[in-house]
């Protein structure tokens, strides 16, 4: 039996805050006209984005959460966990599909891993 306890990895709430801003800004411009209404929406869904997407990883697998869906990977399904040139992780699958994972950088994969129930294998680092 498995010890390891589920880690979330979320954006900055930074971010929400900014789009809250950025509503609270869009009133004043979107009230001059009808058709300029809709760019309140703009600020709408970077603040439920900002709330909403991210990274969750627990003894089962991986479930990440986009704007308007989720996805749920199993550790069976990963062939392999990686960093782009930019420093942002992902999962290679065995089907050979590559998944980013939201608000996760290369550093938070040692805990990604422990979230798995397994150990990071650094005998083979160089």
């Amino acid at each position: 039996m498995s010890t390891a306890r589920p880690v979330h990895f979320r954006y900055p709430q930074a971010i929400l805050v900014a789009a809250i801003v950025g509503f609270v800004g869009a009133v004043p411009l979107a009230s001059v006209s009808w058709f300029l209404a809709p760019i309140l929406l703009v600020p709408l869904a970077l603040a439920i984005w900002a709330w909403r997407a991210g990274t969750d990883a627990d003894a089962a697998g991986i479930r990440t959460r986009a704007l308007l869906g989720n996805r749920r990977i199993a550790w069976s399904q990963i062939r392999e966990l990686a960093a782009d040139r930019r420093g942002r992780a992902m999962v290679l699958l065995t089907d050979g599909h590559a998944v980013g994972l939201p608000a996760v950088r290369a550093a938070d994969l040692p805990r990604l891993v422990e979230a798995s129930g397994s150990r990071l294998d650094t005998d083979h680092a160089g």
